[in-house]
């Protein structure tokens, strides 16, 4: 048992193998993802030391008929992106999983009622290595997986987040990798009323998240499809929002507040901080 309570995180891991791309450079010399970088390689320091593990929920770990938490000792490579220079196919990050840990995720999802399955065939997906690869660029933090829950609900994703709590005491760091934005369709796209529609949900999300009382903040995130803009910044589904209710669940009755914001042709995207 540790004699800190960690941090909970939902963070932003951009689009791809961003990092190791070559992108064009603005007339300030910065490429688009240049700010995300910035922000993942100083995010160990944010709380102070390295944790006996990360729990990871990826918003590109979905589809699973029940949930899954990966139990494998030394995951592989899962490199689930398109059509990408064929160097990024190559990329390697070998850090090691946490068998133990995850058989205790398991436990602790069991006692709240929530049934899991064991997954040791699957490998870091880029929502996991791409940002890892660059918080922990020597690969010496374990890291264990946990997918969302096939029905993407707020409710349930809260309820998940609220049972693995407990971990926060127990040196392992949670984070939900995804991204506050994430429409496909128009992801390239700086169309006025679309870059509007991007900047009032962030904004709207900011107040959800930032909300002095966690029933507050939590019930508010339940309804975030009632939120007329929450559509148009998530396409074709809101796999890359769920992490953030894992996070906002494992909160508790910390606050949260947004550590981070940029943005991508002006629609901005945003990293937060629970605890």
């Amino acid at each position: 048992m540790s004699n800190r309570k960690l941090p909970v995180y939902f963070i932003p891991h951009g689009g791809g193998p961003w990092p190791f791309m070559d992108f064009p450079k603005n007339a300030a010399g910065k490429g688009p993802w240049d700010d995300l970088g910035t922000f993942l390689r100083g995010l160990s320091g944010d709380f102070g030391g390295k944790p006996k593990a990360v729990l990871v929920v990826s918003g590109h770990w979905e589809k699973e008929p029940k949930v899954a938490v990966s139990t494998a000792s030394q995951p592989g490579m899962l490199y689930d992106y398109y059509n990408f220079p064929p160097h990024t196919y190559e990329l390697r990050y070998p850090a090691r999983g946490a068998p133990d840990v995850a058989e205790h995720v398991r436990e602790v999802l069991s006692e709240a009622g929530i049934e899991t399955r064991a997954d040791a065939e699957r490998g870091f997906d880029h929502g996991v290595f791409i940002p890892f690869m660059l918080i922990y660029p020597d690969a010496d933090v374990p890291i264990v997986m946990m997918s969302l829950d096939n029905d993407l609900s707020a409710a349930t994703h809260l309820k998940l987040g609220k049972a693995l709590e407990r971990l926060r005491n127990e040196d392992i760091l949670i984070i939900g990798s995804g991204m506050s934005y994430h429409n496909m369709r128009k992801f390239r796209s700086d169309e006025p009323d679309h870059v509007e529609e991007a900047k009032r949900f962030d904004r709207w999300l900011t107040e959800a998240v930032e909300a002095g009382d966690p029933e507050t903040r939590n019930a508010t995130l339940a309804r975030w499809e009632e939120n007329p803009d929450a559509r148009a910044c998530h396409v074709p589904d809101h796999d890359h929002l769920v992490p953030l209710f894992v996070a906002a669940g494992a909160a508790g009755p910390d606050r949260g507040r947004k550590i981070f914001e940029t943005d991508f042709l002006g629609k901005p995207y945003s990293a937060y901080r629970f605890g």
